[in-house]
This record gives structure tokens, C-alpha cells and sequence, in this order.
């Protein structure tokens, strides 16, 4: 049982072994769409390469359960992870969230929370192109309008795909909504922010990273040029993307079988 109640989750043991880092990772999906089944290949990737044991997390989907709900289940198998850790074998090493797109916008607004409840057991945040801006002005970054159209995801889509989480109470000026709202990113987890060349949320994702490093966290932004949003799923048919799972498991080991359930 979770703080946020039972949350459906799935975990890869990487290989057999006495301790694992843990990372808990949320699939992407505008907040309404995705399971733990559409993202099962990047979680095994994520916990081939990472070397981690892997949380990946089934959290409740908009527009039936209305903001905060997705986001604190997500909080809330992280506290989970940090309390469970002798019975998930964590060394107590790395505690890490991991997530794409939308889930990119839970790591950064749970990085924040997490901070300000003095909860201080992430070490780590990933970020795959994430959405941190839920205000879609098209002239608030570059890339909006330079990959406004032609790459699969388009500009003219964002408001209206993501329409099922704003309407379910998600307020864009709030920082828990818009993570790249937050004034003060000081004292967050290291970071690794994975961007698409060709993607609208490009800049957005960019600059975060940007700001990051600008408060003193360590931050890396690393961006693949000739890639499209949502291009970690693809790594199947395209292999120059698995790249970006490799790149994680550096920025994650560089410092000091799957099985199903229910976190409770």
C-alpha cells in the first residue's frame, strides 16, 4: 500500500543479484494514454541498461481520475520504493525516477515536491523529452514553430491532446502542472535530459536543463538531432535509438525476469 492507495506496478530484475539502485520509471502518453504494456520494452531496456532494478508504474489515467491523482500515485510508489527497500533489494545507493514525455513532467514535478517535503532519497531524475510547459503558446519556444508540423507529433496538437488532463483540474500556471514554472530548482536531483531534434517540446526541455545547471544541480542535456518525440519507443526498428538507454545507465552507474503486482 502506498501513501496514494494501490497503485498497479510492473518490476524487472535486470539479472540475479544480492542489492540493486532503484528506478522508478512513468511512461508517457499526455496524461490519458499508455499502460505498463505499451512501455514494457523501454522499461526492460531501461533496466538492461541501467543495471537497475526497474519500478515501472501503472498510474491512474485522465480524464477519470482527475489532477493530482496520476501524479500521486507516481509520488506515491516512490515512498513506497524508499520504505520497501530490503524487500526490493535496494543497496541504498541510487534512487532514481525515470520517465517520457508526460512522465518526463512527473520526474520534474516530483523532483519538486519531493524536495520541498524534505524527502531527500532521489539521487536521480531522466527525462525524455519531456512536456514541462502545459501553456502551448506557440511563440514561448523556437522549436514549437520549427517542428510545428511534419515530425508526428505537431504543435496544433498539444492543446487539444492534452485537454483531458487540463480539464480534469491541472492548472498550467502551477508548477506541479508546469514543472519549468518553478522559480527555484535549486537542491534537485542530478539530472540527464534526453531531447528530440525534431520535436516541439525541444526547448522546453532544454532549458530546464539550462536552468538546472544555472541553480547549482548537475545537469546534462543531450540531445539526438535526427529524432522525433517518442522516439525511445522506436528503438525496436530504428537501433541508433537505443543509444539513449545506454546514455542513462552511464549518467545513473557513474557515481558513488519481470514480475507484476500491486504496490501495497
Amino acid at each position: 500500500m502506498t501513501p496514494a492507495g494501490e497503485v498497479p506496478v510492473r518490476i524487472y530484475t535486470p539479472v540475479e543479484a544480492d542489492a540493486y539502485g532503484l528506478l522508478v520509471y512513468f511512461h508517457g502518453g499526455a496524461f490519458f494514454l499508455g499502460s505498463l504494456d505499451t512501455h514494457d520494452h523501454v522499461a526492460r531496456a531501461l533496466a538492461k541498461e541501467t543495471r537497475h532494478q526497474v519500478i515501472s508504474v501503472g498510474y491512474a489515467l485522465a480524464p477519470e481520475a482527475a489532477f493530482p491523482a496520476g501524479l500521486e500515485d507516481c509520488y506515491g510508489v516512490v515512498r513506497w520504493a524508499a520504505g520497501k527497500g530490503g524487500r526490493l533489494k535496494w543497496d541504498g545507493k541510487n534512487l532514481a525516477i525515470a520517465g517520457d514525455s508526460s512522465g518526463g513532467n512527473f520526474v520534474a514535478a516530483i523532483a519538486a515536491k519531493a524536495h520541498d517535503d524534505g524527502f531527500n532519497r532521489i539521487t536521480h531524475q531522466v527525462l525524455f523529452y519531456p512536456s514541462l510547459d502545459l501553456d502551448f503558446d506557440v511563440d514561448r519556444y523556437p522549436s514549437l514553430r520549427e517542428n510545428a508540423e511534419g515530425y508526428g507529433l505537431e504543435t496544433a496538437g498539444l492543446k487539444p491532446f492534452n485537454a483531458f488532463y487540463l480539464e480534469s483540474g491541472a492548472d498550467p500556471a502551477d508548477p506541479l502542472v508546469s514543472p519549468i514554472k518553478r522559480a527555484d530548482l535549486a537542491g534537485l536531483p542530478a539530472a540527464l535530459v534526453i531531447t528530440a531534434g525534431h520535436d516541439p517540446l525541444r526547448d522546453e526541455g532544454e532549458l530546464y536543463g539550462r536552468r538546472l545547471a544555472e541553480a547549482g544541480v548537475d545537469a546534462t542535456v543531450s540531445r539526438y538531432d535526427g529524432a522525433n518525440h517518442g522516439f525511445v519507443q522506436n528503438f525496436s526498428w530504428i537501433p541508433e535509438f537505443y543509444r539513449a538507454f545506454e546514455e542513462t545507465g552511464e549518467f545513473l552507474n557513474a557515481g558513488p525476469g519481470v514480475e507484476e503486482g500491486t504496490a501495497q
